[in-house]
């Protein structure tokens, strides 16, 4: 496995590869959801990209950001462990050479759910992407359905942009109790890990979605919002101050 820390680097090491290229961009903090992703991309392409990079222009939170439970470290061993090609591992200065002048917006859907509750948050997701795809050119680029509003969005980006990178999206990861894989999880105390499976439990029960707020706050939940797009039921939620999303089809 090659660690590749610099544009520059990053640069010579694509232009020398012709087969068919995975990736899959992470903040770090890496769990079996991310390696999900990472088993797909290995098993379809001939070559697999992995970014590691706590990207700060999609944190609207100073303290999420400062506390977000990545350890460089012990995602490279994984990593290792997994036989992937290439990591990726910017800092800031590497990606924002010129600061955050330029960014990539989209302007209504995500106005929605977490682009409403996280302003900018989408702003800084869709500009790193577009310059990660610029730089590694993936022919296939794997996305978890955790973060479905996410997934759309950068599928839309890439069919307006002209993109060719195919943006495939792979099933939740979950616990045995039906939680969502979250690098954030590790924040959680035991007792509130346990009360977190409510939220999926009440997300897919079917109900309306009042009497699922009604349900969670009874249960200590600070409820962001519980909302229905096209196919799906989408919610956010705050346990302990730690923030929990989720969705599930409908």
């Amino acid at each position: 496995m090659k660690i590749i820390k610099t544009i520059k680097e990053l640069k010579e090491t694509r232009r020398g590869i012709l087969k068919s290229i995975g990736f899959v961009p992470t903040l770090g903090g890496l769990h079996d959801g991310h390696l999900s992703l990472i088993e797909e991309s290995l098993k379809k392409t001939d070559t697999t990209f992995v970014s590691v990079f706590l990207n700060p222009t999609q944190f609207n939170n100073k303290k999420d950001l400062e506390t977000y439970p990545a350890q460089i470290e012990d995602d490279i061993s994984l990593l290792k462990k997994m036989n992937v090609d290439f990591v990726f591992t910017p800092n800031y200065e590497a990606m924002y050479p010129n600061g955050y002048d330029f960014q990539i917006k989209e302007n209504n859907f995500s106005n929605l759910m977490e682009g409403e509750k996280r302003p900018g948050h989408f702003d800084g997701v869709l500009t790193v992407v577009m310059k990660l795809l610029q730089l590694i050119k993936p022919n296939q680029c794997f996305f978890g359905e955790k973060d479905y509003q996410q997934f759309l969005l950068i599928k839309k980006m890439c069919e307006e942009f002209f993109i060719d990178s195919e943006i495939i999206p792979m099933k939740t990861i979950r616990e045995e109790s039906g939680l969502a894989l979250s690098s954030r999880n590790r924040k959680l105390t035991q007792d509130s890990f346990e009360k977190a499976s409510l939220f999926y439990r009440e997300l897919s029960s079917g109900e309306a979605n009042e009497k699922i707020k009604e349900k969670l706050i009874t249960h200590g939940f600070e409820v962001d919002y519980i909302y229905d797009y096209e196919n799906r039921k989408f919610g956010a939620v705050y346990l302990d101050e730690v923030r929990l999303i989720d969705n599930v089809e409908v």
